[in-house]
């Protein structure tokens, strides 16, 4: 929502200023199309041959956080910090039932209560290949968080692809614009003879071309890439949380430390206070018993 009033007043304020300016739309209306085609099709291309089938596809999946913001919501931290809770307390009382829902998620009841993440394959594998290597024996608490921080890291770094995609697509537009507007004066010198009311409209019209790639560029191409990478920054504190509480369970601490622990490096706009998640805890406690 907040992506589309942005749009909306992109276009009311550079619009709605010209008209205010007295500017006219019939010499814009009358170049757009042409000029889009260039432009726009030539930027389309240069997408196109920068990347692959997967990156392309990519990068017009990722168009829509623009719109739909971050994947995960307040409750979904809440909703994980319980997750890895209940699996703490079973690393702790009986290590042989983790297996169970380590190697069968699928069919673990303690995943089903928690849908969206288990239907997340990323945060899935991170939790159970982290339980998995701990009852391996691989339990170093430092090698385990620098194993971690790097598969965030490459998880980010391919997540960063489309705003890469499109900041590289908007840094090329008003150039493109340019050209646009080079090949409408070429189009106007081989109108010379005409009445100068004529050539205006021509020059008008070639002049278009800049205002496209400027504008496209800097008003709705970047803005989105930025979009894109603020929310792939944003989701990616969801997995952060998880390697935070896994590596605190691997020093030994108490499942309701680990769970502090994740809780105060939850981003403040989406952390469960603590009297709220330790009662949800204790809710769980008592389904326990």
């Amino acid at each position: 929502m907040v992506g589309i009033i942005g749009v909306l007043i992109v276009f009311v304020m550079v619009f709605g200023g010209y008209l205010l300016a007295g500017g006219k739309f019939g010499i814009i209306l009358k170049a757009l199309p042409f000029e889009m085609i260039m432009i726009g099709g030539a930027a389309i291309g240069a997408f196109v041959i920068s990347n692959d089938a997967a990156g392309i596809k990519h990068t017009l999946k990722d168009v829509g956080k623009v719109f739909k913001g971050p994947k995960w919501k307040a409750e979904d931290y809440r909703e994980l910090l319980c997750l890895l809770f209940e699996l703490l307390r079973i690393v702790r009382t009986n290590p042989v039932e983790l297996e169970g829902h380590i190697e069968d998620p699928e069919s673990s009841a303690i995943f089903q209560r928690y849908a969206k993440i288990a239907s997340d394959k990323e945060a899935l594998s991170l939790i159970c290949d982290t339980l998995r290597s701990g009852s391996m024996n691989f339990d170093d608490p430092h090698q385990v968080e620098d194993v971690l921080e790097k598969r965030i890291e490459a998880t980010n770094h391919h997540n960063m692809h489309s705003s890469h995609a499109l900041q590289t697509m908007a840094d090329g537009l008003p150039a493109l614009g340019i050209v646009a507007a080079v090949l409408g004066v070429i189009k106007t010198m081989g109108s010379i003879d005409q009445p100068p009311e004529v050539l205006g409209k021509l020059i008008g019209g070639a002049l278009v071309g800049t205002f496209l790639g400027v504008f496209l560029a800097y008003g709705i191409v970047g803005p989105f890439a930025g979009r894109v990478k603020a929310v792939v920054e944003e989701d990616s504190h969801f997995y952060a949380l998880i390697r935070e509480v896994l590596v605190a369970n691997l020093h030994q601490h108490a499942p309701n430390i680990c769970i502090e622990v994740g809780r105060q490096n939850t981003p403040a706009h989406v952390r469960p206070s603590f009297t709220e998640l330790e009662d949800q805890l204790k809710s769980l406690k008592k389904e326990a018993a």
